[in-house]
């Protein structure tokens, strides 16, 4: 259904959620808040949304029965990661509104289409080419040059299902580090800094941006997110300005996130496109503490067609993910001052796992 035929909801409503990570857990949380139900459909046992919803239906995404009961159940359906086939999201929209549009979800779930879709834009990215074998490979390091990053096309993400390539480095090996799969080669960005842009746009095509994030990664994790980045008023209005491009070229209905690195450019800088996340983002987590309406808040005001707020940050705000085993030191977390823990309920500890964030918030612009 398009949004169009989508209804604004009332508060007794049920939102239907794709997904049962944090995000999804986060989105339930929220639309708690509001008076909104929500039915999370999830094939992993015990994921972190179960515990706050009010119905879970626990199948594959390809099981049509399970999804036409989930339709039976719910007002709107939305997801909480990229990766929700996007012939289950279309399967669904032929029964009830389905936001963001599964046409997004599969435009942004190709690494190649994404790129050309903002290339078309007219906005910069790093320049890439498309490959599907070692010798579209090597070709593609005769116009790219070295360094390289190779990414596979599809299901990447921190750091899964890419590879650097170096001078002197094997490129047969890259191409079988990535599983042999259909990719695309990006030219290495010097950048500056990694920034993002959590925009919300509504049924209605209004559209709030928060602050620019400025984010750390290590080991291709987020670790660190401060807002507002460290860059000029006019770098943060141009990554504002990419962000709200996209998000009107889609359609779009809901909350995305648009990473971008920001680069020299002679005596000034410039912004180049990295990614899009057709979805709530971790860098956005600052906003549950940092100000005074979530991104997921944001995000289901979206979908219900209610009206969106306008954010307000409180003063300097820094998100850090617990990663792995970082997530024992909750105790001692808890007893910091002015520090906000955020636990998501997962069942294990692995290496390279989120297992929460704290927020920290500081006087000043």
């Amino acid at each position: 259904m398009s949004v169009a035929q989508a209804p604004v909801l009332g508060p007794d409503a049920t939102i239907g959620i794709l997904g049962g990570g944090q995000l999804g857990r986060m989105l339930a949380l929220a639309a708690a808040r509001l008076g909104l139900k929500c039915h999370v459909f999830c094939p992993e046992p015990l994921s972190p949304a179960f515990d706050v919803v009010r119905r879970v239906t626990e199948a594959d995404y390809a099981d049509t029965s399970a999804l036409d009961r989930f339709a039976d159940d719910v007002d709107v359906v939305t997801y909480e990661f990229e990766n929700v086939p996007a012939e289950t999201a279309t399967f669904l929209a032929a029964r009830k509104p389905v936001l963001p549009d599964p046409a997004v979800l599969a435009s942004t779930q190709d690494r190649l289409v994404e790129k050309r879709f903002v290339e078309k834009l007219g906005i910069g990215t790093a320049r890439f080419v498309a490959v599907d074998s070692p010798a579209d490979l090597a070709a593609a390091l005769d116009q790219v040059g070295r360094p390289a990053i190779l990414k596979t096309r599809r299901f990447g993400y921190d750091g899964k299902g890419q590879t650097a390539i170096r001078n002197g480095s094997d490129h047969a090996g890259a191409w079988r580090e990535i599983g042999a799969q259909p990719a695309i080669l990006e030219a290495f960005v010097p950048f500056e800094r990694e920034v993002s842009v959590v925009a919300a746009r509504g049924h209605d095509g209004r559209i709030e941006c928060f602050d620019v994030t400025e984010n750390e990664h290590r080991d291709h994790i987020l670790k660190v997110s401060r807002a507002p980045a460290a860059v000029t008023p006019a770098v943060a209005q141009e990554a504002t300005r990419i962000a709200e491009r996209i998000a009107e070229a889609f359609a779009y209905v809901g909350v995305l996130a648009v990473e971008m690195f920001v680069v020299k450019d002679g005596g000034g800088h410039a912004v180049l496109v990295n990614e899009i996340a057709p979805r709530v983002h971790n860098s956005g987590h600052w906003t549950i503490d940092g100000a005074s309406v979530s991104q997921f808040e944001q995000h289901i005001r979206a979908i219900a067609g209610w009206p969106l707020a306008t954010p307000v940050r409180h003063g300097r705000v820094e998100m850090t993910n617990l990663i792995g085993a970082e997530v024992d030191d909750y105790r001692n977390l808890l007893s910091q001052p002015g520090t906000a823990v955020h636990l998501y309920g997962k069942a294990g500890v692995r290496p390279g796992r989120k297992m929460g964030h704290v927020t920290r918030i500081f006087e000043g612009d």
